[in-house]
């Protein structure tokens, strides 16, 4: 049985392709480096990381891009032989512009050297590539309207301009009439275009309502790539917006693919809410997820979920009896020379200044503040659970206070909490706990700590427990008994709806080790493990 979702924490945007009997899901990544996540599976159950393409600055360079800016929506295909990514790396979110360059990049295999990319626009984002039966490429991406006023503007989302279509070739680029294809329905927020070939249609799927509760995936035809399109006799394949009590949530952006035995899934991004510490709201501390869903041809030669309705399934069948995988522990001693897959930093592709993988340690280089968009050292991994512990320990010897390293729960410049170690006059090596509540747009920080507590030299081990909505640190010298620190904190800020809510906030949690150095001096913080274990393992 497939259980959604198939890739827990954030993971949104999937895109699949299918290649004989493998299957590939590409995710966007935002401002995590390197940029896009391709998972690989040949039963549609376990699904295992295998690529981050776009790792090298020739490809990607995010230094300086704003919170949930970055790589938005990638594309990937396969055709002659090669697959194909297509992206978007958008440098600007507020205000009327959004500055939103398109590329194409090509690779015989999905974890080799993909090669320099060729610009494509920038007339908006969510780019894809169709390979027509013919031979022919046709480039889609939505139109970004500046002059409108944009989400929550009158009328509804000017900004969402249609969906643009223009033929494309590695030797030519973009060439022949650019034509607005599709303006959507009422849902509005029309986006996420991709196209596929069946029975002589052209069937182009959306995304619609925004990529939180009121999101859709939104569908319709023509007997020609340039239309005019028909919407679905339902306008909608999948939506939640109203079911506030369905378990799965924000239902949309995905897209169809046909499996190796003639069977039909849809990928869909998703988000699994829960209630926030008091008991009440929701929110999503694992961003926007990935799920799939079985879907079968109507008589009238339109799609529609295997189980009816707009609702998808926590559980359906998969292509064989495979089991999906339990969830595991995880630790490193960072041996081998290479930062393990589960790792990623924030925007520079100028790794050598952030950090150094050692026999036996991870070194951190201080940098800018936890809030800069050029260079930060954080390197840390996805929540993947509503319940789990992470531990690390640190060796660090700052000689002022401007320099901290420690541990990190981190979902963007505006939400976090950080334990700390540092120096304080007065008092010498100490610990203390730097939050970001949420708020927005000014960032400022509040110490919940107190004052800062005195810590003995040498290295220190640190921990965090998070249960849902809480979270709590503790801190030991090695072999000693785990001692709490703080207060217990709220841990539904490091989530989408935490600060400003669910429109910008893109991204989802994740828990890592930090160091700063704001003397710009680079002060190094060696880190010897890092452990992640779920609830109950």
């Amino acid at each position: 049985m497939i259980r959604n979702p198939i890739l827990p924490g954030f993971n949104p945007d999937p895109s699949i392709c299918r290649v004989g009997e493998d299957y590939y899901i590409a995710t966007s990544t935002f401002e995590w480096y390197p940029g896009v996540q391709i998972h690989h599976s040949r039963d549609l159950v376990n699904w295992k990381l295998v690529s981050r393409p776009l790792a090298r600055a020739s490809l990607l360079d995010m230094r300086g891009n704003p919170d949930s800016c970055g790589i938005w929506a990638p594309c990937l295909s396969h055709a002659e032989g090669r697959f194909w990514l297509v992206y978007t790396d958008v440098k600007r979110y507020d205000g009327n512009f959004k500055d939103a360059p398109n590329y194409i990049t090509t690779c015989e295999t999905v974890d080799g050297d993909w090669s320099d990319p060729w610009f494509v626009n920038a007339s908006g984002f969510d780019p894809s590539l169709f390979h027509d039966d013919d031979g022919r490429k046709y480039f889609m991406n939505m139109q970004w309207n500046y002059r409108g006023k944009g989400t929550g503007g009158n009328p509804k989302h000017a900004s969402f301009d249609g969906i643009l279509l223009q033929e494309w070739s590695p030797q030519k680029g973009l060439f022949g009439p650019v034509e607005n294809i599709y303006l959507g329905t009422a849902r509005g927020l029309t986006e996420a275009p991709h196209i596929f070939k069946r029975n002589g249609w052209y069937y182009l799927t959306t995304a619609e309502g925004g990529t939180v509760y009121d999101h859709a995936v939104t569908m319709a035809r023509s007997r020609s790539i340039w239309g005019p399109y028909e919407d679905h006799p339902n306008k909608y394949l999948m939506c939640a917006a109203d079911h506030p009590e369905h378990p799965i949530q924000k239902t949309g952006h995905g897209q169809y693919v046909e499996t190796h035995d003639g069977q039909f899934y849809h990928t869909f991004l998703m988000g699994r809410p829960i209630p926030g510490p008091d008991g009440t709201g929701r929110f999503c501390p694992l961003g926007r997820e990935t799920g799939i869903e079985r879907v079968v041809w109507g008589d009238d030669d339109w799609l529609y979920l295997e189980g009816g309705g707009m609702l998808v399934r926590s559980e359906l069948p998969g292509l064989d009896e495979a089991e999906p995988a339990p969830p595991v522990a995880y630790h490193t001693d960072f041996t081998g020379g290479k930062l393990p897959d589960e790792f990623q930093w924030l925007r520079s592709p100028e790794t050598e200044r952030l950090f150094r993988v050692n026999n036996g340690s991870l070194s951190l280089f201080g940098r800018q503040s936890i809030g800069s968009w050029f260079e930060q050292a954080l390197v840390a991994r996805r929540q993947e659970h509503f319940v789990y512990s992470a531990e690390t320990c640190v060796e660090f010897d700052p000689v002022t206070y401007q320099q901290t390293a420690g541990l990190v729960t981190y979902y963007n410049r505006f939400k976090f909490h950080a334990l700390l170690l540092t120096l304080e006059p007065g008092i010498g090596r100490a610990l203390t706990i730097n939050s970001c509540p949420g708020n927005f747009p000014d960032g400022a920080m509040t110490f919940p700590l107190g004052g800062p507590i005195h810590c003995p030299e040498g290295s220190i081990e640190m921990r965090v427990d998070v249960d849902h909505a809480l979270q709590q640190f503790y801190w030991r010298q090695p072999d000693g008994e785990w001692q709490a620190i703080g207060p217990k904190l709220d841990a539904a800020i490091i989530s989408d709806e935490g600060g400003r809510g669910g429109h910008g906030s893109f991204t989802g949690a994740f828990v890592g080790m930090f160091a700063m150095d704001m003397t710009g001096q680079g002060r190094e913080a060696r880190f010897s493990r890092f452990s992640y274990q779920p609830e109950g393992i």
